[in-house]
């Protein structure tokens, strides 16, 4: 089952959480959706022909109940652009800043300004509930986190 509306506002999965959708730097909305919640990108990215990939973090951080996992999509205004944002999951019990991996594929130059609505995570209620631990990415820093070896 997806979470939204007001059980989203209770579970508080990100903060800070913006109870409504607001209009964002480059035409690109953030805060709780319909369906989910638009995470902003911490960073002013450039990405260009010679330079497709970059990490990149979240504005929110994140304190997932052991109830709960988030699914991370692509905007479909982004999208639309060139970019894609690597789906990516938020476990259950895992807190941090989540870093995005961002593709693109255009051959012009593509500014995302910090603060823009950048991807979107989508909220599912489990049947059991599960905790991430001490996995290698818990508590993970306040920028974008290169990947890490397994312990």
């Amino acid at each position: 089952m997806i979470a939204n509306g007001p059980s989203l506002r209770v579970a508080l999965p990100v903060m800070p959480f913006v109870a409504d959708k607001q209009p964002g730097p480059g035409g690109v909305s953030f805060g709780q959706s319909e369906a989910g919640y638009d995470l902003r990108i911490a960073q002013d990215i450039v990405l260009h022909p010679f330079k497709r990939f970059s990490l990149a973090s979240t504005i929110e951080r994140f304190e997932m109940p052991e109830d709960m996992v988030a699914i991370i999509h692509d905007k479909s205004t982004w999208a639309r652009r060139g970019l894609s944002v690597f789906n990516t999951v938020a476990e259950p019990g895992w807190k941090g800043w989540l870093t995005l991996e961002l593709v693109y594929h255009r051959w012009g130059v593509l500014r995302i300004p910090k603060g823009a609505g950048i991807a979107q995570a989508i909220f599912h209620r489990i049947e059991h509930p599960a905790s991430y631990g001490s996995g290698k990415y818990q508590n993970q820093e306040n920028r974008p986190v290169a990947a890490r070896e397994s312990r």
